[in-house]
């Protein structure tokens, strides 16, 4: 082993020594305010990702259960990474390299043509199953003032009017469709201006809208053609306005709360305007 390998557990590199032996560390993908170890490895002339959560680590488990049962229209595409192997037990994962570079802070993120992909990829994702969750907005209201609840520096006259704000909404039944959860640039590569996925330790049943929350809170409020672009590749447009507005605002708490606990001051910021934004909308 490398010494890059460090950062695994004494179990992680016993796996990655058992199913990529001698494999050599290209490069560190690891994002650093999580406990997600991201490799770019090589072994016997190929290439690979691995991928291993902390201790702490909630996504893995996720992750997993996308690759098992929702990625096929992407990967029998070529348009995400395919599996080879896993353990649910030592949070750790490997697959096949995908070629491409991130599409976040390249030219690729001004081109409408690269949203109307991701709204195509997006579509097919979303329409492989539907259930209808009668807990679903309880649920979220929950974790929302469970936010609330945790450290942040949200002034307290706003947290009062979230908190009453949430207690009164309705929490009709909901459409769930598999989502990524962190749809956005950060998440895709384009290569040869074709765009594919990547990162699915937010995968979960959602209602299809929100995974349009962080394209609105970012890209599409700069630049209105990629949000029309985006919804030309989808094919609609399914945020149903007193739905989205709830989901706007927990998108907000929840982006400024752990934004906050992670030490992450600019996307802290993002937050707070998110929030203010979302009360903004509600007042047109």
């Amino acid at each position: 082993m490398t010494s890059a390998f460090d950062d695994l557990s004494p179990q992680q590199q016993a796996l990655v020594d058992q199913w990529l032996p001698s494999a050599i560390v290209e490069k560190n993908h690891s994002w650093g305010l999580v406990s997600t170890t991201v490799l770019e490895v090589t072994h016997a002339g190929s290439r690979f990702i691995v991928k291993a959560g902390g201790e702490d680590d909630h996504h893995l488990q996720r992750e997993l259960h996308a690759h098992h049962h929702w990625l096929e229209p992407w990967t029998s595409r070529g348009r995400a990474p395919t599996l080879v192997h896993a353990s649910a037990d030592a949070k750790l994962l490997v697959t096949r390299y995908l070629p491409g570079d991130l599409v976040l802070g390249s030219a690729h993120a001004d081109e409408p043509s690269t949203y109307r992909q991701a709204g195509d990829l997006l579509a097919l994702l979303h329409a492989q199953t539907v259930v209808t969750d009668d807990d679903y907005e309880r649920r979220e209201n929950e974790k929302s003032l469970g936010w609330l609840g945790q450290p942040h520096r949200i002034a307290a006259t706003t947290v009062q009017r979230l908190q009453a704000e949430i207690a009164a909404w309705p929490t009709p039944p909901a459409t769930l469709v598999p989502t990524h959860g962190d749809w956005q640039p950060r998440n895709w590569l384009s290569c040869d201006d074709v765009v594919s996925v990547i990162d699915f330790g937010r995968a979960a049943m959602r209602p299809a809208f929100t995974d349009f929350a962080r394209l609105a809170a970012q890209d599409f409020r700069r630049d209105p053609k990629l949000e029309a672009a985006f919804l030309d590749g989808y094919g609609t447009d399914p945020r149903e306005k007193a739905a989205w507005y709830r989901n706007r605002v927990r998108e907000a708490i929840g982006t400024t709360a752990w934004a906050y606990r992670v030490g992450d001051e600019p996307f802290e910021d993002q937050g707070h305007r998110m929030i203010a934004e979302a009360f903004s909308s509600k007042s047109r």
